[in-house]
């Protein structure tokens, strides 16, 4: 990570980032049990179609992978070590993609629900980067 990006945290926006992150602690543990728990509902929630009973099932095989999400990061909430805000970068730099691709579904319906999903994914690049830069700064022993 370049220098000039280190430049940019400081203890207001490390704070930040920390709220995010147990934020997200929230977020992936209420969408990881609503997939694994009421698939059907959760998707209409999301914007999505009633889902024929492959695309509930799909949506569904993702629940555990959000609740890892969840874990990972209540670790770094609890832990704040340079190697969980790793972690989280890297996890959140998976998800750039994933959510912008599943917006061209014509299933994906309601009003705005479409632009949501794209927005996540600048959300999670940005994540990624704040979580990336966090590490570094932990890494130096400031905090």
């Amino acid at each position: 990570m370049s220098p000039a990006l280190d430049t940019l945290m400081n203890p207001a926006l490390a704070a930040h980032l920390r709220r995010l992150n147990r934020g997200m602690v929230a977020f992936d543990l209420a969408l990881g049990s609503g997939a694994l728990l009421a698939p059907a509902g959760t998707l209409r929630v999301l914007g999505h179609a009633p889902p024929s009973t492959d695309a509930r099932h799909l949506f569904q095989r993702c629940g555990p992978i959000w609740l890892t999400f969840a874990a990972a990061h209540a670790a770094a909430a609890v832990r704040d070590r340079p190697e969980d805000w790793w972690a989280l970068a890297w996890l959140r730099g998976t998800e750039v993609a994933t959510d912008v691709v599943w917006a061209r579904s014509p299933a994906v319906s309601r009003p705005g629900a479409k632009l949501g999903l794209r927005l996540a994914g600048a959300f999670n690049l940005a994540a990624a980067a704040g979580f990336g830069v966090l590490a570094r700064w932990r890494g130096r022993g400031v905090s």
